[in-house]
């Protein structure tokens, strides 16, 4: 098991809002999301892992127990367990799970390019939302989920083409120590960079400079990790979240 200020520690603390014993009370985002019941993730320096607290006293000793035993959990390999987690949080072994890759966004990434940004931290950022919050949220980013101004967690910044958000990166989860990225990009600007220009623009905020950047996306995502391969994101590890 992982122990101190190591990145997977700190991924943990960012992701979740937890009890002192180290049991998963929720997510750490502003909507106090539920958190997953199993959390897994690891590197070629070992692993860490996280249960809910609603888990029974003996289900999570028995997989206490299996992630004691786990191999460091590297990518492409499937923890060692895997079947045997599922089993136990499924009854009939058919528990939904997430593989995820993580990795490191350098602080200031040098990533270039011509497209206009704003970030949550700047006037221009302030006027766009006072603006969606009277007049209303653009369909385009209605329809990706954000209904009102509030819904965009800052830090964030936009990139802004022909006068209209392209792709925007947010702070999907935002602790002390570390901000896990979220992203996402309207559909008829996908495809173009856009996503890369924001997150690149994301890790430059100032807010940001004291914390831990993650960029982390489904093992099977291959959109979002060409917008890793194009920034030259390190991978750092991989996780499984049983929800």
């Amino acid at each position: 098991m992982i122990e101190g200020n190591h990145w997977l520690n700190i991924q943990f603390q960012t992701l979740f809002r937890s009890r002192p014993d180290g049991r998963i009370e929720r997510e750490n985002d502003p909507d106090c999301s539920r958190g997953p019941r199993f959390w897994l993730a690891g590197c070629s320096e070992g692993n860490a892992h996280g249960m809910r607290v609603d888990l029974p006293d003996a289900l999570a000793a028995e997989l206490e127990n299996l992630a004691a035993d786990e191999p460091p959990f590297i990518y492409p390999a499937t923890p060692k367990h895997l079947g045997r987690y599922l089993s136990l949080l499924g009854g009939d072994g058919t528990a939904a799970y997430e593989l995820v890759l993580i990795y490191e966004l350098p602080h200031a990434h040098p990533y270039r390019s011509d497209v206009r940004l704003i970030g949550s931290d700047s006037r221009e950022g302030q006027d766009l939302m006072q603006g969606w919050a009277t007049d209303g949220v653009p369909g385009p980013v209605f329809d990706l989920g954000f209904r009102q101004a509030a819904d965009f967690w800052a830090p964030w910044c936009a990139a802004i083409v022909d006068d209209e958000v392209a792709s925007i990166a947010f702070a999907a989860r935002l602790g002390d120590a570390g901000a896990e990225l979220g992203l996402v990009t309207i559909k008829r600007f996908r495809g173009r960079g856009f996503a890369a220009v924001a997150t690149a623009g994301w890790s430059r905020l100032s807010s940001l400079r004291s914390r831990k950047l993650f960029y982390s996306t489904n093992r099977y995502n291959v959109s979002s990790q060409r917008v890793a391969a194009r920034l030259g994101l390190q991978l750092l590890g991989a996780s499984l979240r049983v929800p």
